[in-house]
């Protein structure tokens, strides 16, 4: 029998905003310590396995599949970082990586620096956030988090006794050492997780230095050292402005220098090099209106905007993403089309080239590049069919080694399938990418079912990457495919900007176009297609079955952020005040009346919507484990026909399991509960 909030003997929460009424009648489910909202999820879950009785022997069968193509015993490919390399490494039937390193010598032996099993034990969640070593390569300074919540609890391991200090400093985000290994900077949080406050710490220390407080609450602050060791760097940020000032590692105590203050609308990253010249930064600037950077250089001694000397100019269609300095070289990422090239510059006489990939889409990444005199670049490389790679790169010779391909066990062969790039027409003649893998004899006719998942929020592309989770739906005959929809970053920042604040239906219209055009295309039909998304992707696939609940067969909502006008009123929630860039004020009756037509849960309906499974944590700090709760509760009160099923994890953060075997049993039902609504299973 499914879960039945007790509404009845509460009185709603109603709240007027612009003349109107707000009228919220599951808002006493965000009462986290009240026994009776634990006692209703927990009712939800075990109704959620009621439901899925029977399926427990497929869902472990295809999680022995799934299990059966990683290689458990494995290692990452070591990375050098002054006297030592790196690495990680897995060991079967454990659920966390080992972190290791030893001396770049000939025989030096393994020494382990983080074991996170054993950290983990007596704990159902473990997260690693901060890790770095101190310039002397002595100690280690991380930061773990048990709960899910994201608060992480920073710690200095002495790495040649193997004993951890008395240092520890609680809500700590980032930190960075100075080139004295007795002192950190670091950077905590507010009561609403938000990065506010850098300190300076000397080891032993029981009172820290406050250097810097970020009062803007659009602003976060971040603390990092530059690849060549020499500066730290301190970043205020927020979604469309950045404020970078700088520090000689060398000098701990000295004074913090301004880079460029902030200014609406502009968002700048620094890196430090040095040239003939002298000592310069690095710069990637969208100032002045060019939306999708250009690359500049400033002197250190005065590194002012008065001062910048162009690089590589802004082009409309081409995004400047990222770019790393070395020491004879900046390598520069830059997408067209949606899709990543990387530049290499030589510093000695500028002159540059391009690395191509060959595959119609796919994932281009940086892997650990710790070292500034290199002349090799290392990156991964993806896509739908080729399993991650990691590829040094000779920037001189522009020559690639392959240093290590993910192995898929079982006999992968990715001639099996096809991966493919096709384009959608939005209702305002936008083309939209899709990015589709299937088998590669499917054929298109409408008989064969599709997995289409979406994002489009932040400027964030949507990552194209190999997983060979997905063999088991492909194996199948389910194809996969991802809408890049306006509102991420596969178009630079135009792309972004057309799919956020007032222009943020375009991400949904967009995705609906998408589906359309898979089932006008015959690769699937609408009674066999199946869409997802999570987190602000969840808000998309809300909004879309609002406008279209005869889109698709069924959907997966994954810690969607579906109460957008009730969370985004309440400024004490993470994430909430540095987000009105992104989706607006509701507090302006400008972005209210946008909200309101696309908000999940105010436009929730008695429609046929498909079949639903809405996956939360109780511990999430991004989108809060009451969002998706309000959002079943009232659908399944508007319309009780819905085949809603809610799972919970009691134990977990945004980012669901923590360890790697719980994480595969999450992905299996949620696979079985697919194929299901699917009439996969036998």
């Amino acid at each position: 029998m499914r879960p039945t909030p007790p509404v009845a003997k509460r009185v709603p929460t109603i709240r007027e905003l612009h003349g109107e009424r707000i009228e919220d009648e599951y808002d006493w489910l965000r009462a986290k310590d009240n026994p009776e909202v634990i006692a209703y999820l927990e009712a939800e879950n075990a109704y959620t396995d009621a439901v899925m009785k029977g399926t427990e022997a497929f869902q472990d069968a295809l999680y022995k599949e799934m299990l059966a193509r990683i290689k458990e015993d494995d290692v990452t490919v070591p990375y050098r970082r002054g006297k030592y390399v790196y690495y990680s490494r897995t060991e079967t039937g454990k659920q966390y990586p080992i972190h290791c390193r030893r001396r770049d010598v000939p025989g030096a032996p393994e020494e382990i620096t983080l074991d996170l099993n054993r950290m983990a034990e007596g704990h159902a969640f473990l997260a690693l956030g901060v890790y770095t070593v101190s310039d002397d390569g002595r100690l280690l300074t991380y930061s773990v988090d048990f709960t899910g919540f994201r608060e992480y609890t920073l710690h200095v391991k002495d790495l040649e006794s193997g004993a951890l200090l008395a240092d520890r400093v609680e809500k700590v985000s980032s930190a960075a050492w100075s080139a004295d290994d007795s002192l950190l900077f670091y950077v905590t949080e507010d009561d609403a997780k938000r990065p506010y406050r850098l300190w300076r710490h000397r080891l032993g220390a029981t009172a820290d230095d406050l250097l810097l407080e970020e009062t803007n609450e659009l602003f976060r602050l971040g603390v990092f050292r530059s690849r060549s060791r020499k500066l730290v760097f301190a970043a205020a940020r927020s979604f469309t402005s950045a404020e970078y000032r700088w520090l000689p590692a060398a000098e701990p105590f000295g004074a913090w220098r301004m880079i460029q203050p902030r200014e609406k609308d502009h968002e700048y990253d620094v890196d430090h090099g040095v040239d003939p010249s002298g000592d310069r930064l690095w710069i990637r600037t969208n100032g002045g209106g060019r939306r999708n950077f250009r690359l500049v250089t400033a002197p250190l001694s005065d590194p002012g905007a008065e001062h910048w000397t162009e690089v590589l100019a802004h082009r409309e269609d081409v995004m400047l993403e990222d770019f790393d300095v070395f020491a004879r070289h900046v390598v520069v990422h830059e997408r067209e089309d949606g899709l990543i090239r990387l530049r290499v510059r030589r510093l000695s006489d500028d002159v540059s080239h391009h690395v191509e990939f060959p595959e119609p889409t796919y994932e281009v990444d940086d892997e650990a590049n710790a070292e500034f005199d290199a002349d090799r670049y290392r990156f991964r490389y993806q896509s739908l069919v080729t399993p991650s790679s990691v590829f040094d790169y000779e920037m001189e010779g522009r020559t690639l080694a392959l240093l290590k391909r993910t192995e898929v066990l079982g006999g992968y062969d990715p001639t099996r399938y096809r991966s493919e790039r096709i384009h959608a027409t939005a209702p305002d003649g936008t083309r939209i990418a899709i990015s589709l893998v299937t088998r590669a004899d499917a054929p298109r006719d409408g008989s064969r079912p599709m997995l289409l998942a979406g994002y489009g929020a932040y400027g964030l592309p949507y990552p194209v990457t190999f997983s060979s989770n997905r063999l088991s739906l492909l194996d199948r005959d389910v194809g996969i495919a991802i809408a890049h929809v306006r509102g991420g970053g596969e178009g630079g920042k135009r792309w972004h900007d057309a799919g956020r604040m007032l222009a943020k239906p375009n991400t949904f219209t967009d995705f609906i176009a998408a589906a359309d055009h898979l089932v006008a295309q015959r690769y699937t039909a609408r009674e066999r297609l199946v869409i997802e998304g999570g987190s602000a992707g969840g808000l998309l696939i809300g909004a879309v079955l609002n406008r279209r609940p005869d889109l698709c067969a069924a959907a997966v909502m994954r810690v969607p952020f579906v109460d957008v006008i009730n969370t985004m009123l309440d400024e004490s929630l993470p994430l909430t005040v540095g987000e009105f860039e992104e989706w607006g004020n509701p507090k302006d009756r400008t972005f209210y009346d946008v909200m309101k037509t696309y908000d999940p849960y105010r436009n929730l309906r008695a429609a046929h919507y498909p079949a639903l499974l809405v996956r939360t944590s109780l511990n999430d700090s991004q989108v809060m484990y009451w969002e998706p709760a309000k959002y079943v509760a009232r659908m399944r009160a508007r319309w009780p026909e819905t085949l809603g099923l809610f799972k919970i994890n009691m134990a977990a953060g945004h980012g669901g399991a923590s360890g790697r075997y719980d994480y595969l049993r999450e992905i299996a039902f949620d696979y079985v509960w697919i194929l299901g609504r699917l009439g996969k299973i036998a």
